[in-house]
């Protein structure tokens, strides 16, 4: 059983409905955005008794900001539908994926909340990555074009550095597990 599973707290099913909306005919992964959404929150569970609604909820809307209709006031409806605690996530993991594109991307730690759903955020990503590397066939092919990607992995090991007595061991081992599998399969690939 997951933390999705029915029978959903309200708040959960209402994340899962808006994230569903706003993530149709959107690719994260290349896998419909949703999945990813829905990967994340069950991460979270599979690694938290009883993550908490708020935490559900936020991973769930994660990537709200990129992919909700800009006419919405996004803010504003996610306090006043999920609470200022929900919206705080989502913000905060928001402006952490904006940061890769910069010279010095964040390490959110002081926000626990934040530190588990990104987190697991990345176990899912990482992973999902990996997984389409070695889909394609092609896996020194599949990096060598993701430069940027392979620009980032140091900023991941940051992140696992960080995150490490602060989330549960075993989904520090997650993302261990996953950085251990890029950088093997990235190996002797410039960068």
């Amino acid at each position: 059983m997951t933390v999705l599973a029915p029978p959903r707290h309200p708040i959960v099913q209402s994340a899962l409905d808006d994230a569903r909306t706003w993530c149709a005919s959107e690719i994260i992964d290349d896998r419909p955005a949703l999945a990813h959404a829905v990967k994340v929150a069950v991460t979270i569970g599979a690694h938290i008794p009883d993550p908490g609604t708020d935490l559900i909820a936020a991973a769930l809307l994660h990537d709200s900001p990129d992919l909700a209709p800009n006419t919405l006031d996004l803010d504003e409806l996610l306090t006043t539908r999920y609470g200022p605690t929900v919206r705080r996530i989502v913000r905060v993991m928001h402006n952490e994926h904006r940061s890769l594109d910069t010279d010095h991307p964040q390490i959110v730690v002081d926000d626990h909340q934040v530190l588990l759903a990104s987190t697991a955020d990345r176990i899912v990503a990482l992973s999902s990555l990996m997984s389409r590397a070695r889909k394609s066939g092609d896996i020194t092919g599949f990096f060598t074009r993701r430069r940027p990607l392979l620009l980032l992995l140091p900023y991941f090991h940051q992140c696992h550095a960080a995150g490490a007595g602060r989330v549960p061991d075993t989904m520090s081992a997650a993302l261990a597990t996953a950085l251990t599998r890029l950088d093997d399969a990235t190996t002797g690939i410039p960068r």
